[in-house]
């Protein structure tokens, strides 16, 4: 038997306590549970607008759904002429179709100043 070990039997009060360590644990845990949760980008009903035309390569990186290889893409492009609207993005840049500008639209991004709206306006057939 090691002598500088107690067997539960033979414990006091005072080996039977809580550590300092172990209430300065359960403090830290209760201020956690008790402290309100921090706003999120996605609990933001509004986030804040980004335009595509001046938003810079780690702003774009930044929304879902955009990786580096589309981000370049999206830069190249708007590097040879500014983004006229949804329309002009998504016949300009291989990868854009209407369930990812939904998704980013919804993140904020607009291009020329234009939120995605499901229904794009169809180019006039119409002869004069």
């Amino acid at each position: 038997m090691n002598p500088g070990v107690r067997r539960e039997h033979e414990m006091t009060p005072m080996d039977a306590a809580p550590s300092r360590r172990q209430l300065l644990m359960c403090g830290l845990a209760a201020a956690c549970l008790a402290r309100p949760p921090l706003a999120s980008a996605q609990s933001d009903p509004s986030p804040k607008p980004l335009e595509l035309n001046t938003a810079s390569r780690a702003q774009l990186e930044s929304l879902r759904g955009l990786g580096p290889a589309l981000v370049e893409r999206l830069l190249h492009a708007r590097q040879q002429q500014a983004f006229e609207g949804w329309a002009d993005l998504r016949q300009r840049v291989r990868g854009i179709g209407p369930a990812l500008a939904r998704q980013l639209s919804e993140q904020g991004l607009r291009v020329a100043g234009q939120a995605w709206q499901d229904r794009e306006p169809k180019a006039s057939t119409s002869a004069p």
